[in-house]
């Protein structure tokens, strides 16, 4: 009778690792690999090798779509590309109005604040400031509309060709579907943003603290990426929320020498639903690493 009853708690365990409902421990016996990522509930989604490319499973991945902040992904892309990252950024007027038109999540900062351009990567990639985005395209373009060719011209550059920003946020100006992308294509962005060590570092951070200074107040930055928590061997890179996006999340993992990326978009319309991504990742990872 107990032979039987360990028989069931495995099953029982496998069928939730098949489910993507936990995450499977590194060195874990894995479950017979399934065709197909059980339960994922987005219906643009992508999974590949990181080094390779290689697609592990996809669903309309090829479709453009909304893809709200993971935008700062490419963001910050130009920003380290450019370099010059110990400049110090006077935080612009223009980003109270920018923040309220949207109610865009931010960074806390305030006007008249001066941070470095590093600082404010943190800012950006981190709690998803639309206020830090704004002051570094200000400076880094310089200018809204500079900068944003600069994010095109990047976009094109990585051979991205079904993508196009009107926003370095993944803000809906001026419209819900101006800044859009594909899964695949973002699949190609999030493997050259993580081969930038600077950025790669800073997306697997999950809490960033700036002392107060004299041109500047203390400011502590929070992950919103809550795959870092919950998954092992989780390492970024950026999630992501509007109406018209839904839950998205751009996501990477490493378990040995394997390294994984992924995204999903729209994985639930609900502003709350901040698990939806992350379980969609967590299905995702456990069917490519049981490969």
């Amino acid at each position: 009778m107990r032979a039987v009853v360990r028989l069931v708690s495995a099953g029982a365990v496998a069928g939730l690792l098949a489910a993507g409902v936990v995450a499977a421990a590194p060195g874990a016996r894995a479950a017979p690999a399934a065709s197909a990522p059980v339960g994922v509930q987005s219906h643009w989604a992508e999974l590949a090798n990181a080094v390779t490319g290689a697609n592990l499973w996809s669903r309309s991945s090829v479709s453009e779509r909304p893809m709200a902040s993971i935008t700062k992904v490419m963001t910050a892309y130009v920003v380290i590309k450019v370099g010059g990252l110990n400049r110090v950024i006077t935080v612009p007027k223009g980003i109270v109005a920018y923040d309220r038109a949207y109610g865009a999540s931010t960074a806390g900062l305030v006007p008249g604040e001066k941070l470095t351009a590093l600082q404010l990567l943190y800012a950006m990639l981190l709690p998803s400031g639309a206020d830090a985005a704004y002051s570094l395209a200000a400076v880094y373009g310089p200018g809204r509309a500079a900068f944003l060719a600069r994010m095109n011209a990047a976009a094109r550059a990585l051979g991205l060709s079904k993508t196009h920003f009107s926003d370095f946020s993944g803000l809906p100006d001026p419209g819900q579907y101006t800044t859009y992308s594909t899964a695949r294509d973002l699949i190609g962005l999030g493997r050259a943003a993580m081969k930038l060590p600077l950025l790669a570092q800073i997306v697997a951070t999950r809490s960033y603290s700036v002392a107060a200074g004299s041109g500047h107040r203390a400011h502590t930055w929070k992950n919103l990426n809550l795959l870092l928590t919950r998954y092992p061997g989780a390492i970024g890179i950026k999630t992501g929320f509007t109406a018209a996006a839904g839950q998205c999340l751009l996501f990477a993992a490493r378990r040995g020498s394997k390294t994984l990326i992924g995204v999903v978009l729209h994985s639930s319309s609900s502003v709350t639903d901040l698990a939806a991504a992350v379980n969609d990742a967590i299905r995702m990872l456990n069917y490519g690493f049981s490969r």
